[in-house]
């Protein structure tokens, strides 16, 4: 792991140049082995305050810059992913427990992530305005200045450059929180790259830390955006705080995503699929699927293929072992996971696969006929669990897919695709997928979710980008200063 340097970073944070945190340092572990695989600084409260002291500055001169300095270093940016992948991805499977397939991908975002930011700095900035007055009255978007990030373990890379890269190429500077669990693929990483990309100092800082922290971040007067992803618990904590404090926050929040499957559908494949959208990354993804809406002439088939598939998907250790499933971040994760399948199957829900553990590694596992009042299908569980129910019409399955407080993703397995373009339009989330499951993402394509699962799509394509991260101001000018009666 020569590039990355752990003599330069460890036990270090990143405020400016690399510095002991005011929070001193803790070990980062693998979850598949418990075993300390380096240390990391953590910041403190004070440390924000630095970092955006610092940030202040260097973001009035980093947004003075032409435009296509700024994407030259997100297209430089994109380029190191790909150049340094096989190291990143090696962090990313041992400290997150992901498979090396998942490991890639979030690589290959990355870069992704930073071609399309890169794009952004040369957008048209704003609009000419009619006015009914002498003058040119026009708007143009300009940075909001410096943007918190805060983001979680399960797609430690994706979830902070998705933000990080856009927020960078439309002038602003970033303070990245990441969990503290993933802070080398989720924050060490980022400032290595954009180090070496050529960002200048101060614009970027990186602060593992605890809550205090993120308090620290959504409250500090400098800074102006709040970006949040997180559980629907947290994000509404910060949300409240944001808003007291009267500025922006973009929340992407938990969900409990649904796949409908109807009778015609080639079962196998949609076994398949709603296998996958289950146990990818061992169900620690905001948009699992998390509960099997079937048609009830399949439902029974369905449940007993899908355990079938579970069954045979080997757990293990993805740093030494060729498997589909790694370990769950840690033994709160796990033990949560385990609450939620028993008190299911104690609600009537029947086990069909899975429902035990070693270790961090729980079984993917499948609920048949489970009731809908049961904890694993009415709660989000972030973990490899697939609840079967099965509905009679169509109107019976809208209802079952919209009964949640949740509106992320939705699934639609079918061999009838209009009818279910026009089913897709009765459901309020944020996206859905006809004759597919429920986990995708793309850098070009806008992300977030409704209700429970945040403030809408806020993350990800042009438009989304830049109402998250520049504001509108309004200008005028004539030619003459106007006569007043004053």
């Amino acid at each position: 792991m020569a590039w990355l340097d752990e003599s330069a970073w460890q036990s270090r944070i990143r405020l400016g140049g690399w510095v002991s945190g005011s929070g001193g340092e803790y070990a980062v572990t693998e979850p598949a082995t418990g075993k300390e695989l380096t240390r990391i600084g953590q910041a403190g409260p004070a440390d924000v305050a630095a970092a955006t002291s610092r940030a202040a500055r260097a973001q009035r001169e980093w947004a003075a810059l032409p435009y296509d300095q700024r994407a030259a270093v997100l297209r430089r940016a994109g380029d190191i992913w790909n150049e340094r992948a096989a190291e990143i991805q090696e962090w990313i499977v041992r400290e997150s427990g992901s498979i090396p397939a998942k490991a890639q991908l979030e690589t290959h975002t990355a870069a992704e992530e930073c071609y399309e930011a890169a794009a952004l700095a040369s957008h048209p900035a704003g609009e000419l305005l009619r006015s009914a007055q002498p003058r040119i009255s026009l708007t143009r978007r300009v940075p909001a200045g410096i943007v918190g990030v805060i983001s979680p373990f399960n797609f430690p890379l994706i979830l902070s450059v998705r933000s990080v890269a856009p927020a960078l190429a439309l002038g602003n500077a970033v303070i990245l929180k990441p969990d503290p669990r993933t802070a080398v693929c989720g924050g060490v990483v980022l400032a290595r790259v954009f180090e070496e990309a050529g960002l200048p100092e101060g614009v970027l800082s990186v602060l593992p830390g605890g809550a205090d922290v993120g308090e620290a971040l959504v409250t500090d007067p400098l800074v102006r955006v709040i970006s949040f992803t997180g559980s629907t618990r947290a994000g509404r904590i910060v949300g409240r705080l944001a808003g007291v404090h009267l500025k922006r926050a973009h929340l992407e929040l938990g969900g409990n995503s649904a796949l409908i499957v109807t009778a015609d559908v080639d079962l196998e494949k949609a076994v398949s699929a709603g296998a996958f959208g289950s146990f990818m990354h061992q169900g620690q993804i905001c948009m699992t699927t998390g509960r099997h809406i079937v048609d009830a002439a399949i439902a029974e088939a369905y449940a007993a293929a899908l355990a079938e598939h579970a069954d045979r998907l080997p757990v293990g250790d993805p740093f030494i072992e060729q498997v589909a499933l790694g370990p769950v971040i840690d033994a709160g994760q796990r033990d949560g996971i385990h609450r939620l399948v028993t008190e299911s199957v104690a609600a009537g829900a029947r086990l069909a696969a899975g429902g035990t553990y070693e270790d961090l590694f729980y079984r993917p596992t499948v609920l048949a006929g489970t009731p809908v009042t049961a904890p694993a299908y009415a709660e989000e569980v972030f973990g490899p669990v697939a609840p079967v129910v099965s509905y009679d019409t169509l109107d019976q399955a809208i209802a079952l897919a919209t009964d949640t407080p949740y509106g992320l993703k939705l699934g639609i397995l079918t061999g009838d695709g209009l009818k279910a373009m026009e089913l897709a339009e009765k459901l309020p989330v944020g996206a859905v997928h006809i004759n597919d499951q429920t986990v995708s993402d793309e850098a070009v394509a806008p992300f977030g979710g409704l209700g429970a699962s945040g403030t809408g799509a806020r993350f990800g394509g042009v438009q989304g980008n830049l109402e998250a991260f520049t504001e509108v101001q309004w200008v005028t000018a004539q030619s003459q200063i106007p006569d007043y009666p004053f």
